[in-house]
């Protein structure tokens, strides 16, 4: 279910700056070229960083597709209440302003919890900013896991844009949601999960594959039932 649904290929909120910009534009324009220029570039920009192309999902069993376009800046275990035993591998992808900012579901499943903190908007490139900046955080309870996905604002970027909700059933690679200019997105996984990006890579979201849960298990072919005893077992 795409929560967020492209209009004409751009995300929704995009038309609430392009169509007051291209009016600002047209009336410049009859006072002033290079004043019509620079908002009508300006308009042209906000189109730009609305895009919001197709993607499709890695074909690979079990795995987390990527929620967002940027650059990997850690990949980390940090403490985790919402994860068995505690703990969980967080990966942080950094968007710059020229990425597309329109977030995707990491992995299908129920939407168990979604948790809003407010926060400062420090450099989105600081570690500190997981905890102290204005975040979002979506909890979706998969098949195989606990997954997370936090959207977290940034120096420049100051409106999270989340359309999921608890209740919700989610197909991995689905839009849910947008950080309007620039900021970072983390996903937290289980310690079980084999990651399969690196900090300095550049990732594209809904097609990169970031981790692959119970690699090892699926690879021998165990069943769900036996995946759900492991489960038990780490939790314990």
């Amino acid at each position: 279910m795409d929560l967020m649904k492209p209009v004409l290929g751009f995300a929704k909120p995009a038309w609430k700056f392009f169509l007051p910009l291209v009016a600002l534009t047209i009336i410049l324009g009859f006072f002033s070229y290079i004043a019509a220029a620079v908002t009508g570039l300006l308009a042209l920009y906000v189109m730009y960083f609305f895009r919001d192309p197709n993607r499709k999902t890695p074909g690979i069993p079990n795995s987390i597709c990527c929620p967002a376009d940027g650059k990997v800046v850690s990949v980390i275990e940090v403490p985790c209440d919402q994860m068995p035993g505690g703990r969980a591998l967080r990966v942080a992808i950094f968007l710059n302003i020229f990425n597309v900012h329109v977030q995707r579901v990491p992995v299908s499943g129920e939407v168990v919890e979604v948790e809003t903190r407010k926060g400062c908007f420090m450099n989105a490139m600081n570690e500190k900013c997981s905890e102290e900046n204005e975040r979002t955080t979506v909890w979706i309870d998969s098949d195989f896991g606990t997954v997370g996905v936090r959207q977290i604002a940034g120096a420049i970027a100051r409106r999270i844009v989340c359309a999921a909700k608890a209740g919700d059933v989610l197909e991995r690679g689905a839009r849910y949601g947008l950080i309007q200019f620039g900021s970072r997105v983390e996903l937290f996984l289980p310690l079980s999960a084999t990651v399969k990006v690196q900090p300095g890579q550049k990732v594209v979201g809904g097609l990169t594959c970031l981790a692959v849960l119970y690699e090892d298990e699926v690879r021998k072919g165990l069943s769900k039932e036996r995946v759900e005893k492991i489960q038990m077992a780490i939790a314990s």
